[in-house]
């Protein structure tokens, strides 16, 4: 019978996931059949894949990226390591949306910002004190190398302007919207959907405030054009951006662009 252990193609005879951790690593606290972790024995069929962790080893690097992969649904891991998705800011949502998608394991991830690191950052941001001064791009790329050694991560120290957009993005599957000023969010959009036809385009707004949780919302506007938020709370005078609400946003986007690279396009 053929089956993934630890992501690698094996033949077995035994047939209970029991049987194959005592065969395989017979110190493993943790026991992953198909991406969910069992309590008990269970039958092994045809094509599962089953993972074995001891709780504190640190693995080889070869077996590593299995094991960060295996909490995945089945066939997941091999359609998002061939996404290409290019986040166009690094600030708010830009740093949390660029770490959701390094730890499902988007296999090629383009940032694009000019910015420095700077102290108001840290209330919102995915920057640590270290990183005061530092340019945005290549202390994002620090991170998501931190979490996910096996992605590539293109840092673009660059001003997006409407000159630059179509040599910028021609080799993404998604771009995602992450900037603060709505003109240059209108730009963005507006190029990228203009300049190419197949290229999907995600937006993120209406993050500000304190407000319920419950109407931000991801929109298809048409095949290609997703908007994420509130449509109602911009960042303002009394309206200020905080962590919570920002990464809620953040992550919708995130999950939009997982759900396109798994060609689910319907919110």
């Amino acid at each position: 019978m053929k089956v993934y252990i630890n992501e690698m193609e094996m033949h077995v005879e035994e047939t209970t996931a029991y049987g194959l951790r005592k065969k395989f690593k017979e110190d493993a606290d943790i026991v992953i059949v198909n991406g969910f972790p069992i309590k008990e024995d269970m039958i092994i069929k045809e094509e599962d894949r089953i993972c074995f962790i001891k709780k504190g080893e640190i693995p080889k690097r070869n077996e590593l990226e299995a094991l960060m992969a295996s909490r995945h649904t089945p066939k997941v891991h091999e359609a998002l390591k061939k996404g290409r998705v290019a986040i166009a800011g690094a600030g708010g949502l830009g740093s949390n949306i660029a770490i959701s998608l390094a730890r499902v394991g988007v296999g090629h991830i383009k940032i694009m910002d000019f910015d420095v690191v700077e102290p108001s950052n840290l209330n919102r941001q995915q920057y640590y004190i270290k990183h005061i001064g530092m340019k945005k791009v290549d202390a994002l790329k620090e991170i998501l190398k931190e979490i996910n050694p096996f992605i590539e991560v293109e840092a673009k120290d660059i001003k997006v302007e409407k000159e630059n957009i179509e040599e910028l993005f021609k080799d993404v599957d998604i771009v995602i919207e992450a900037f603060d000023n709505p003109v240059y969010k209108a730009i963005l959009v507006g190029e990228v959907l203009t300049k190419f036809k197949e290229t999907k385009v995600i937006s993120g707004s209406g993050m500000a405030g304190f407000y319920s949780n419950n109407i931000i919302k991801t929109k298809k506007i048409n095949n290609r054009l997703y908007m994420c938020g509130d449509d109602l709370h911009e960042a303002g005078l009394n309206e200020g951006l905080m962590a919570p609400r920002v990464a809620i946003v953040a992550n919708h986007e995130a999950n939009t662009a997982l759900r396109l690279l798994l060609n689910e396009t319907e919110v």
